[in-house]
């Protein structure tokens, strides 16, 4: 089933818009016919229009979380020496999800602590220059500022255009590398423009030069249904709790290559002399029953709905999401506010803002905070190039009445902020 919507106040044609209508799709549903957020416990009485940043843990996962830390919590001197041999079977599950081997892959807390491992690991270069682009991610980027600074070299930024395609984003970057370049780090998927990049051509041609390759993928994992495939990176960082929806603070790092055995975990512990990536599954007396439950949330949306069904119906909502919301800004500005990012991916979309909103250093958090608050809708606000941006990410629990009432209700209040900005 699919609901057919009209685009609202003037033509599309006017705002310079798609035209026509736009189908939205149906919900998903759980197997008794409830809601998909009725899986999630989400507050109702909010708008959750965010996945992307911080995810949302379905109740079956909190659920086998609380179960292990009771275990945990029951037999202290049972639990820790016994697991990481629990953690290496975990591993198997999160690798066979992503399509790659368990052997290449180790949990991490999260994708920037992965790429700190990357960064702390590394042989010195010394005078090297770390190749990034300026799509991403600030933490990661600051990591490879800091590395920069005990190598006594230099960071440099290659300007990608928003809306380059792959061979033109490719060509960017190569044409960046130079007989300095010892690291390229780059995005597979951009947090702040909701965009893809060419990694598996990339990381080819950064072979032939001798360049190894980062690929910072916080957001792939669950989005892409194969994030890994043809990709030859050294190094790959993910987060399985974004749209793989495991409990926070699970991540992977994917490495292949020499420098894998230079690879340490950001803690010493008692698996230090262990091979990669086992030395990764010993981390002392942390917490980590967040990747031990990682498998219940990839098993939860897979013998729900299937994970091929998510990716579909999350895209397939967010290109509503973009023609809802953005033609009711153009209702106000009589401009077009779709955004065209070049190499777009599932369920990440960007709506461009009336100016000035979201524009300068933190003023997008401010803007987030402020719509919360006044609106009661969790949302991202991010800026590129001096233009702001509402970050759009939909998952299986998100509906299209969602939207639609973002569209009706907080449009308008955005429309009198920008107005009295």
């Amino acid at each position: 089933m699919t609901v057919t919507r009209t685009t609202m106040g003037r033509s599309a044609d006017a705002v310079g818009g798609t035209g026509g209508t736009v189908s939205a799709p149906a919900p998903l549903l759980l197997d008794d016919g409830a809601p998909a957020a009725d899986a999630w416990t989400l507050d109702p009485t909010l708008g959750h229009l965010n996945h992307g940043s911080f995810g949302a843990v379905p109740r079956v996962a909190q659920a086998e979380q609380q179960r292990l830390r009771v275990l945990m919590e029951a037999a202290p001197v049972a639990w820790f020496p016994a697991l990481p041999h629990v953690i290496a079977d975990a591993r198997q599950h999160a690798a066979a999800f992503l399509g790659t081997d368990s052997a290449d892959t180790a949990f991490v807390p999260n994708a920037s602590a992965g790429a700190s491992v990357v960064y702390s690991s590394l042989p010195v270069g010394h005078g090297a220059e770390i190749l990034v682009t300026d799509h991403g991610y600030g933490a990661v980027t600051m990591g490879a500022e800091r590395l920069a600074r005990r190598w006594g070299g230099t960071v440099r930024t290659v300007a990608v255009p928003l809306d380059a395609d792959a061979d033109a984003s490719l060509a960017a970057l190569t044409d960046g590398i130079t007989d300095r370049t010892a690291l390229i780090v780059v995005d597979q998927v951009t947090s702040p423009t909701a965009r893809q990049f060419p990694v598996a051509a990339l990381s080819r041609a950064a072979h032939e030069r001798g360049v190894p390759v980062l690929v910072d993928a916080a957001h792939a994992p669950g989005l892409l249904a194969d994030p890994l495939r043809d990709l030859e990176a050294d190094f790959w960082v993910g987060n399985l709790h974004k749209f793989s929806c495991a409990p926070r603070g699970t991540g992977v790092l994917v490495a292949r290559g020499p420098l894998v055995p230079e690879l340490n975990p950001l803690i010493d512990s008692w698996g230090a002399t262990d091979p990669f990536p086992e030395r990764f599954d010993n981390q002392g007396t942390l917490d980590l029953t967040s990747w031990l439950a990682a498998p219940t949330s990839l098993a939860f949306v897979e013998d729900t709905w299937g994970w091929d069904t998510v990716r579909a119906y999350m895209s397939d909502l967010a290109d509503y999401a973009v023609d809802v919301i953005a033609d009711a800004f153009s209702a106000f500005t009589g401009e077009d506010h779709r955004v065209d990012v070049g190499m777009p991916v599932g369920a990440l979309r960007l709506v461009r803002l009336p100016a000035p909103l979201s524009i300068g250093h933190g003023a997008g958090n401010d803007l987030r905070d402020r719509v919360l608050q006044d609106l009661g809708v969790e949302c991202a606000f991010t800026a590129f190039d001096g233009i702001g941006y509402l970050r759009l990410s939909t998952h299986a629990y998100n509906t299209p009445a969602d939207y639609e009432d973002f569209a009706e209700r907080c449009v308008p209040v955005l429309w009198n902020w920008a107005q009295a900005s």
